[in-house]
Formats: C-alpha cells, structure tokens, sequence
C-alpha cells in the first residue's frame, strides 16, 4: 500500500481558547481537526485534574491536525501567536497518510 508523508500537528491548550483556535485553523485553510479532551495529566508543575472544575477555565483540550509540511509551517507560526503567554503544548511528527486527498 502506498503511504504518503504529512504533518501532526498535536496541540494542546485552556479550552477556553478553543474558539480562537477553531477560526485560526479554519482561516489558515486547515481542511480537518479533531478536538478531544483533556482530562488530566502532569508537567513542569505537576500534577492536574479537571475533574470538579467549574465552567471551561482550567479544563483543557486537544486538537490533531494533519497537514502538508509547508502548511504545518505557516499554521505554527499563528498557532505560537495565539498561544504565547498561554499554558500550552505544541507538538509536530512526521506521519505517512494513505489518502493524501482528505489533508
């Protein structure tokens, strides 16, 4: 089976911001996201749980996109603009797709 070479851009950030990130996304012409949530986890100052918050703030959430690697470029660039003094992660993979069409 033929495979062919994108980008994964994970990013993960407040869910709060999550509307911004949605029409970054979709001006900068990313055809297709999935957002999951974030349930719990631990970074650089430990540990963390949504559980029995209130509202969005300090629940978090996940979006994997999968792109063109000059896309993913461009699309990092705005995505580290929105996310700058916010709590976030921003990962990038090399992945192989079988149906480059759909990206």
């Amino acid at each position: 089976m033929q495979t062919f070479p994108k980008k994964q851009l994970t990013i993960i950030f407040e869910k709060p911001i999550l509307p911004r990130m949605r029409r970054l996304l979709d001006a900068e012409g990313v055809t297709g996201y999935t957002i999951f949530p974030a349930l719990a986890g631990r970074g650089t100052q430990g540990a963390w749980d949504s559980e029995g918050t209130l509202g969005d703030t300090g629940k978090m959430v996940q979006m994997l996109c999968v792109l063109d690697g000059d896309a993913c470029d461009r699309v990092l660039d705005h995505v580290f603009g929105l996310l700058g003094g916010q709590i976030g992660i921003v990962t990038v993979q090399d992945v192989q797709v079988i149906r480059p069409a759909h990206f």
